[in-house]
């Protein structure tokens, strides 16, 4: 974009004038626009920054491709305007502790400017008023940094200069109750192991209370799967897994950490004493727009102090339709053919993490209509439904799942889904359950749906029970897909095609999409993930290969000419439908075996 010269930098704020004239100058907004903004009627508000007030009006960009004036367009616009870089505030890529301690939170908000970025030899400030440049004279000889300016949208300063000075206020306040906490001797041992509990920090803290708040709705709004707090050697670290990715989010004080586990352990109803072994627990709360999430806790003692991983479920998940989580149409009838026999058993396989259990709770709220009783044993219960009988096991008091499923066959249920089976004697009881007419569905950790056969006959299960009730082998794996608002089309590379479809022959697309990088996904080329599916339907040919010697080799050859797809095809056929990348595909499926 060219631009017309912008005013000259004198120390000043912008004002809807300027910014008007120098839109106008460029051919991005009608002149006529500009007037009827700058009526009395509707003229400068001091309190909101002119950018802000005209993107509020949602005008269409004069010059092709006509795109909607919004905030981040207009300010990357001002940043060609007055020759800055652009600068786009991502949160997961800011070190907040850092940044908040090159000024005080009180002189940043007088300017609106916000450190983003601190090295040995420069720190870069973003700021929404390039014109004023008063506090760079003052900062430089204090900080001994050079000092790089940069544009950034003002109401992502606004917001994050109040978050990321808020959380380290709370965690420096919160750190400064522990050292005066040791600034008297404990006068007794009750004392001294109740300050040993929370690392020396009240749990309910006002300061860490503040913490607990900000990281649940901090993940919330990133998208996380997971929320891993980790104490290291000299300090806690703070990590998410977003679309299947861990990244970096936080350090706080090894004490703050634990006074932060703690609290999280109270609102789970787990033992807030206990450090020595590991503990599950489950919290129920609100995202920002109001929807109910479920937190699944764990814990683990470690070398430098309880670790928690905390598992966030959205109810939304299990309301996915098939298509929605990658099902094609021929994927849908088989598993529909599969799910609606009246008894059998249906295995769902696939590393942890590869979407088994959405996969397994979407088929039954499907199947859980008022005339069925649907009754599940698992270990821990990943997602509280109201249209399933649930029940946990309590390796304590010898409730595992062959003694779970046991006690269910006495429900009356006519769906059973266990959660995983592990030993012989949960495969036994799955398949006694079977040969009674029940709908038994569960989980095994196998690479491909083939292999769930060959691991159950490693488990002791005689071919005959096999061939009397497997119905079918589901194997799954989940691919980041691309962002919608940003991949473009890119001819395709055959040798890469040939790479991921041999040794199968499949017809590459002309183009493919690739990964280029927006707002919306926080400039990764990626936004949220799908599934990839291979479905073993039980047929008489199939049932002829299981045996105590079974060849997977064979079964695998035999599934295929009876219409299975391999993973890799269903991942070619979302590379072809633009949904995801080669690399992606490649990268979480298995590399082909034998045929």
């Amino acid at each position: 974009m060219t631009h017309k010269g912008a005013a000259k930098p004198t120390d000043h704020k912008l004002t809807l004038r300027e910014l008007l004239d120098a839109l106008v100058a460029d051919g991005l907004v009608a002149k006529a626009d500009a007037e009827s903004l700058l009526l009395p009627t509707r003229g400068m508000r001091g309190d909101v920054h002119p950018l802000m007030q005209i993107a509020e009006q949602k005008w269409a960009s004069a010059l092709p491709p006509h795109k909607v004036l919004n905030l981040d367009t207009l300010t990357e616009w001002l940043a060609g305007w007055v020759k800055l870089p652009y600068f786009h505030i991502d949160p997961l890529k800011i070190d907040v502790t850092a940044i908040t301690a090159i000024m005080s939170d009180t002189y940043a908000a007088r300017f609106r400017i916000l450190a983003v970025e601190v090295s040995a030899r420069e720190v870069v400030v973003a700021t929404a008023e390039p014109f004023l440049t008063e506090w760079e004279k003052e900062l430089a000889p204090i900080l001994r940094l050079d000092i790089k300016r940069v544009v950034a949208n003002p109401l992502d300063i606004q917001r994050y200069l109040a978050e990321f000075y808020s959380l380290a206020r709370s965690v420096k306040r919160a750190a400064q109750s522990q050292s005066s906490a040791f600034s008297g001797s404990p006068s007794n041992f009750e004392q001294l192991v109740d300050m040993g509990r929370t690392g020396n920090i009240d749990a309910n803290d006002q300061h860490v209370v503040h913490i607990v708040d900000w990281l649940l709705q901090y993940a919330f709004d990133q998208r996380a799967s997971d929320i891993h707090l980790e104490p290291r050697r000299d300090h806690g670290e703070v990590r998410f897994r977003i679309d299947g990715v861990m990244h970096h989010v936080y350090q706080i004080p090894l004490a703050v950490m634990g006074a932060v586990i703690s609290r999280l352990k109270g609102l789970g109803r787990m033992d807030i004493v206990e450090k020595r072994r590991p503990l599950d627990g489950r919290i129920k709360t609100r995202a920002p727009d109001g929807s109910e999430i479920e937190l699944r806790l764990s814990t683990m003692p470690t070398a430098f102090g309880e670790k928690m991983v905390m598992r966030i479920f959205n109810p939304d998940v299990i309301v996915q339709s098939f298509k929605e989580m990658g099902f094609g149409e021929e994927d849908i009838a088989r598993w529909s053919q599969m799910t609606s026999q009246p008894n059998g058993i249906i295995l769902v396989t696939g590393p942890t993490g590869s979407g088994k259990t959405t996969t397994l709770y979407s088929t039954l709220r499907q199947l859980a209509v008022p005339e069925v009783n649907v009754c599940t044993i698992e270990d821990p219960i990943e997602m509280i439904s109201p249209q399933f009988n649930q029940m946990q096991v309590q390796h304590n008091i010898g409730l595992d799942f062959a003694s779970g499923v046991r006690t269910l066959m006495r429900q009356d249920p006519d769906i059973i889904m266990v959660g995983e089976i592990r030993d012989l004697e949960t495969a036994e009881m799955a398949i006694q359950a079977a040969l009674t007419g029940h709908l038994v569905l569960s989980t095994l950790h196998t690479n491909d749906a083939p292999s769930a056969i060959s691991r159950l006959l490693d488990l002791g299960v005689p071919p005959y029970l096999i061939n009397a009730t497997l119905l079918g082998v589901l194997a799954q794996r989940l691919v980041r897909t691309l962002c919608p608002h940003c991949k473009e089309r890119e001819a395709l590379d055959s040798d890469t095609w040939e790479t991921l479809v041999k040794p199968w022959k499949a017809a590459a697309p002309a183009t493919a999409n690739a990964p280029r990088g927006c707002l919306e996904c926080r400039m990764t080329g990626y936004l949220g993930r799908i599934g990839l599916y291979e479905m073993l339907v039980m047929s008489p040919g199939l049932r002829k290969l299981v045996k105590p010697a079974c060849d997977v080799a064979a079964l695998r050859e035999q599934a295929y000419k009876e219409g299975m797809k391999p993973l890799r095809i269903s991942g070619a056929q979302k590379v072809a439908g633009g949904l995801t990348t080669i690399e992606e595909v490649i990268k979480v499926t298995p590399p082909p075996s034998g045929i």
